[in-house]
């Protein structure tokens, strides 16, 4: 609140001014049986009431003379926990409903509801509002203490006023936020349409048209996959060579060698045809795939050390440079996660949330918990950011892959098997190139949208807090001043008693 009273203005209190202010606590508990909407502060939103989800009660419940549930137009709504100070106005025509006791009602006497709206919604009560609300699990303001807020009244035709000025000004500002979330819903759906351009072998020349045009030959895909493998094979034999000889087994002929297992190409019978040079293969037959551990947390030497350890928060479609911990060389030793190396591609596998396939870079060596997936891009020279950018394009259908009840989740198996289109080494890189020049484009263009949104929230409260310091519409010093408005409210007030 201002310091300084506006000159006409009268300060008094909620309950002074509102011949009603109750909450929903007393009705009975909701039904799932068809009935009356029984709303909750979900259903608040600054200036509206959303009847989408909601439980009901039974129409018996309204038959009841109680003038706590005759919510009638008018009548101020006003959020008292969990998000506070959200409010609304109960407009002509609205459906009959209820509320749980998350929503206040108030029913302001002698001047307009709009005006106790936007009361609530200025930064200098919503200050007040959050000062005052208790509790530690979810907090809330109680009615005794709702009841005491401070109001500063300014004269009834300026109140009117204020409304007035506030709607205009809105009303521009909000064409203005319509048409930055069009242009941020627009740059989502060209992001989407460039990502799978990029997957489709459509972004760029593919490298067989190329190398027509200029009379030369290249590798294709079939024969990448080809010494992807061969050199997959190699790296897992030289690793079991050198666990043999650790533990004083030296092998006496190569029957060792039949152990490892080769990954089958996937079933493409139902997937498009590739584009000209490509061949469809999967995450696993392509690259390693490891699955992250977590080291006790109850052994304080495993922790706070100098190795990079990626919990799956931090799995974002983002480049991983830094991560919020660290663990040791004896907690490495002492769990089943990995090192891996830059270059490695993350894919979360866990959660409702988000984070279920979102995807990283590391661009550090780094270790990663046991919901995500690391994906070992950078052993097969292959860029990780076109591996990145496929996952990206895929968000929604990987997520679609998990399996679960509470906790819906992707497996080791499942990442191993998702369908991978290759193009050919170089025709990877060009894609990359592309992809890195439109999508920064893109990054930008949001970051402006974002940046002007966020400066249109600034503005509205801005407009806000003038209107509650006396300085958004000129005053007229000839005005009946509020506290004659006061003492007409106070008679109207005390004959409703």
């Amino acid at each position: 609140m201002s310091n300084q009273l506006p000159k006409g203005w009268a300060e008094t209190s909620l309950r002074e001014i509102s011949s009603k202010l109750v909450d929903g606590s007393h009705i009975p508990p909701p039904k799932t049986a068809l009935g009356k909407p029984m709303l909750s502060a979900r259903n608040v939103r600054d200036g509206e009431i959303i009847f989408d989800e909601f439980r009901f009660i039974d129409p018996n419940a309204f038959d009841v003379e109680d003038r706590r549930t005759n919510i009638r137009a008018g009548d101020v709504l006003l959020t008292i926990v969990g998000t506070i100070g959200r409010s609304a106005v109960v407009l002509e025509g609205t459906e009959p409903f209820t509320l749980q006791r998350s929503v206040a009602v108030l029913r302001p006497i002698g001047f307009s509801p709009k005006l106790l709206m936007y009361f609530f919604q200025a930064p200098q009560t919503q200050k007040e509002l959050q000062h005052s609300s208790r509790g530690t699990a979810q907090k809330g303001v109680y009615l005794k203490s709702l009841a005491k807020l401070v109001v500063q009244l300014p004269p009834l035709n300026e109140g009117k006023q204020i409304v007035a000025e506030i709607e205009k000004q809105f009303t521009r500002l909000d064409a203005g936020v319509v048409a930055l979330k069009r242009v941020k819903a627009n740059l989502k759906r060209y992001r989407a349409a460039v990502l799978k351009a990029a997957v489709e072998g459509r972004l760029v020349p593919t490298e067989a048209a190329l190398a027509r045009r200029e009379s030369r030959s290249y590798e294709p895909a079939s024969e990448l996959l080809k010494r992807i493998l061969a050199e997959r094979r190699a790296r897992w034999e030289a690793g079991q060579l050198v666990k043999m000889t650790a533990a004083g087994k030296h092998p006496k002929n190569s029957n060792w060698k039949a152990k490892y297992v080769n990954v089958a190409l996937p079933d493409a019978s139902s997937l498009p045809p590739p584009p000209e040079g490509w061949i469809w293969s999967s995450i696993g037959q392509v690259f390693d795939v490891y699955v992250g551990a977590t080291p006790s947390r109850a052994k304080p030497e495993f922790w706070n050390g100098g190795i990079p350890w990626v919990s799956s928060g931090e799995v974002s479609f983002c480049r991983i440079r830094e991560t919020r911990e660290k663990i040791t060389a004896l907690g490495l030793e002492n769990s089943s996660t990995h090192l891996h190396p830059r270059g490695t591609v993350l894919l979360g596998m866990i959660g409702e949330g988000k984070t279920r396939g979102q995807a990283a870079i590391i661009d550090v060596p780094a270790c990663n918990n046991q919901n995500s997936a690391a994906i070992r891009v950078s052993e097969t020279g292959l860029p990780p950011e076109y591996l990145y950018r496929f996952l990206e394009s895929q968000y929604e259908a990987t997520r679609k892959l998990s399996s679960g009840g509470n906790q819906p989740a992707l497996n080791k198996d499942r990442v191993q098997a998702i369908p991978f289109p290759l193009p050919p080494f170089e025709e990877q890189r060009q894609i990359v190139a592309e992809l890195e020049r439109r999508l920064s484009v893109i990054d930008e263009l949001e970051m402006q949208v974002e940046a002007n949104l966020k400066r249109a929230e600034r503005l509205r409260q801005s407009i806000l807090k003038r209107a509650f310091d006396g300085k958004l519409v000129p005053q007229d010093p000839n005005e009946e001043p509020a506290s004659i408005l006061l003492e007409r409210i106070k008679t109207t007030r005390a004959g409703r008693v």
